[in-house]
This record gives C-alpha cells, structure tokens and sequence, in this order.
C-alpha cells in the first residue's frame, strides 16, 4: 500500500461515517448544541467537508465544489462564499441553518468525487512538492493531504459524538454504534 492508498483509505472512511452519522436525524436534531458554545452535528458535517474541498481544490489547483457545483447557493448560508469553519465564533456556528441530510450527504459526496479525481491524479513523488512556503517548514503536498485527514477524523468523530449525546437527551437509542 502506497500513501496515497492510506489517503484515500482513511478519507474514504470518514465518507461512509458522514451519511451513518445523518442516517434518520431531523432537522432539530441537525442543529441541536449541547451548550451555546458547542458546534452542532450539522454545522461539523459541513465544516469538515468544506475543509475537504477548500483544501484539496488548492492542492490540486482546480474550483472548489462549494462554488463550481452551486453548492453555496443551495445551502443559503449566512456566510462569506469563502467561509469553510475555521475560527467561527459560537454566534456563528448558531447560525448555520441547514435542517436537511440530503443536503449535507450530497455536498459531502461531491467533494469525496473531487477529492479521488484529484488523488488518482497525483503520484506519490508529488507529495514532497511545496504548495505553501508561507510556513517553517513549508507545506508540502503530502502534509496538506495529513491536515485533511486528521481535521475530517475528527470532526467526524464529534458528529457521532454529539449524535449520541442527543439521542441521550431526547431518550432514544438507535444502535448506532457510535453513540456516546
């Protein structure tokens, strides 16, 4: 196995977490906070996936499916077209209002096409390439690819967290094996 095997691997895991982790939620349920200061399942489902596609549309120096697919339109969120998450602050994440799955799932799986097509496109000499020498050290291919990795993980892993702690408040067990 090649590290691009491993990269697609561990994305591909957390894409089938994605719709798991969604499967019979509402739209309450989407936007349930445990605290005011807490992130909400749905708004962790899109910022890991807009994390996905900002990232990886830069490596591979190609459009963004957020805007190229019309993705921001559809979501209608009261954010900068730029926005993906990254240090929102609590009166932020409160409003994301996205009540649909449908929604997430399918911007989710759009990014997942974009991302293979891109890794199928590189090879693993490519990895050691510089795409932002902003940094000490720079950032190479290869570490951008491991920041994808890790944030998806574990916003993925929160989702399913929160799942749990939300099944547990309104008194349902669903079996979901990742509950809290």
């Amino acid at each position: 196995m090649d590290s691009l095997d491993i990269v697609r691997d561990s994305l591909g895991r957390v894409h089938e977490l994605i719709p798991a982790v969604l499967d019979g939620l509402s739209g309450d349920d989407l936007l349930w906070r445990p605290d005011p200061e807490a992130n909400s399942i749905g708004w962790l489902i899109w910022h890991l996936t807009r994390i996905e596609d900002d990232h990886v549309a830069h490596l591979g120096g190609v459009d963004q499916v957020w805007t190229s697919d019309g993705w921001y339109q559809r979501f209608g969120l009261p954010y900068l077209r730029q926005a993906h998450g990254f240090r929102m602050t609590p009166v932020e994440v409160g409003a994301f209002n996205v009540t649909d799955t449908a929604l997430l799932n399918g911007y989710a799986a759009a990014t997942w096409a974009q991302t293979r097509a891109l890794l199928d496109s590189l090879s693993p000499e490519r990895l050691d390439e510089v795409i932002d020498a902003r940094y000490t050290p720079p950032v190479t291919r290869g570490v951008r690819l491991v920041s994808v990795m890790v944030e998806t993980a574990q916003h993925v892993g929160q989702a399913g967290y929160l799942r749990g702690l939300r099944e547990r408040s309104v008194g349902i067990n669903s079996g979901w094996a990742g509950t809290a």
